[in-house]
């Protein structure tokens, strides 16, 4: 590849019920450099999240079983992973949508569907943060 960076790559988790949406961001983040881990649901999200502890987490909302506001708030109440970072994913773009999810913990909110620039944006956006918190 000739692309060079000199930031280590981040481990990105993308949790999504839809196939094409975690390929779709898959190879997106890819091309950013970053290690990606996919997750197709709440609870596979769970399980990985303690097992690989990734830098940054984008959820969808509507999932079955655990849907994402549970998701991230489970997350969340993990004194671990408290500080990880959590984009949510939504084809909603509705006022109370975004600040159900800040009440839950997230840090960000993307609209699907996303481009490869505002997903990269946004993993920038949470280590510009999360570096902030240190």
């Amino acid at each position: 590849m000739a692309t060079t960076t000199n930031a280590a790559p981040v481990r990105v988790l993308v949790v999504d019920d839809s196939n094409t949406i975690r390929r779709s961001a898959e190879i997106f983040l890819k091309q950013g450099g970053h290690e990606v881990l996919l997750a197709d649901d709440g609870f596979d999200a769970l399980a990985k999240v303690n097992d690989y502890q990734p830098q940054v987490i984008f959820c969808d909302i509507l999932m079955p079983r655990l849907d994402g506001y549970q998701t991230c708030a489970i997350i969340k109440r993990n004194a671990r992973f408290a500080a990880t970072p959590v984009v949510m994913l939504s084809s909603k773009d509705g006022v109370f949508d975004k600040a159900r999810g800040r009440m839950v913990g997230c840090q960000d909110y993307l609209t699907k569907p996303f481009t490869k620039d505002q997903l990269l944006q946004a993993v920038q956006h949470c280590l510009g943060a999360q570096q902030g918190f240190q």
